[in-house]
């Protein structure tokens, strides 16, 4: 994330404030801003959406394209996910400096939708053990102003709510091939569920204060690394 400079006085007035459940901006410990969800904002996609949670700016694109169910699961789908740190986000993401942090998002959004309880991933298949749909879910960090896993958890759960997978029907000749016909009304599609999607919730814990602190700014986060280091956060869903 991008770098920002804290005086002396800053950093006691950041960690006392939290203390008597104030923050710089005016909100207590518990308090999230205002969350900004913006659905079907990128053409040739399936699903999309975009979401702004304080000064962190997520765009989420989601793309449905036929595929072969994986050997353990013969009669699912599943998801793809790829997540871009773009250097536009901050300068720390130059060359490849934004690469591992992808990786990290990427791997928690696999443990979200490894639980079957999240999305109906039968309602993805097609044909078992041989056609299925895959979900190729882009991510791409526009602007980091923290509490991004928080952020794109929200990002892709309103771009799968956004999604329209094409209806399909499999035809079947009388010597047994089958042929696969996909509806060309926009309307006549399968919506995914994701009311069992979880959102991600980042809790930081600063100073001696014993409660937790919800949605922290830039600022806090940095202060935190400072007083607590690197166990200072856990991560947890919100079903």
């Amino acid at each position: 994330m991008a770098s920002v400079a804290l005086s002396e006085a800053e950093k006691v007035y950041i960690v006392h404030g939290v203390q008597e459940d104030l923050r710089v901006d005016g909100r207590g410990c518990e308090d999230y801003r205002c969350v900004e969800v913006e659905t079907d904002v990128v053409s040739n996609t399936s699903g999309s959406a975009r979401v702004k949670l304080g000064h962190t700016d997520i765009l989420v694109g989601v793309k449905a394209e036929m595929g072969t169910p994986k050997l353990e699961r013969p009669n699912e789908g599943y998801l793809e996910f790829f997540v871009d740190c773009s250097a536009n986000a901050t300068p720390e993401f130059e060359g490849r400096g934004g690469d591992d942090l992808g990786t990290e998002i990427a791997n928690t959004l696999y443990r979200i939708f490894n639980n079957k309880s999240s999305v109906d991933l039968k309602s993805l298949c097609i044909s078992p053990r041989e056609h299925c749909w895959v979900l190729y879910v882009d991510v791409l960090l526009l602007e980091c102003g923290g509490n991004l896993f928080d952020a794109i958890s929200i990002a892709v759960k309103a771009a799968l709510f956004n999604t329209r997978i094409p209806r399909v029907r499999v035809l079947e000749d009388e010597e047994g091939s089958k042929d696969i016909e996909l509806s060309d009304d926009p309307y006549d599609c399968i919506r995914l569920s994701v009311e069992n999607v979880p959102c991600i919730v980042t809790l930081c814990k600063t100073g001696k204060r014993m409660g937790k602190v919800l949605h922290t700014s830039l600022q806090s986060v940095l202060q935190k690394e400072e007083s607590l280091g690197p166990k200072r956060q856990k991560v947890g869903f919100l079903g």
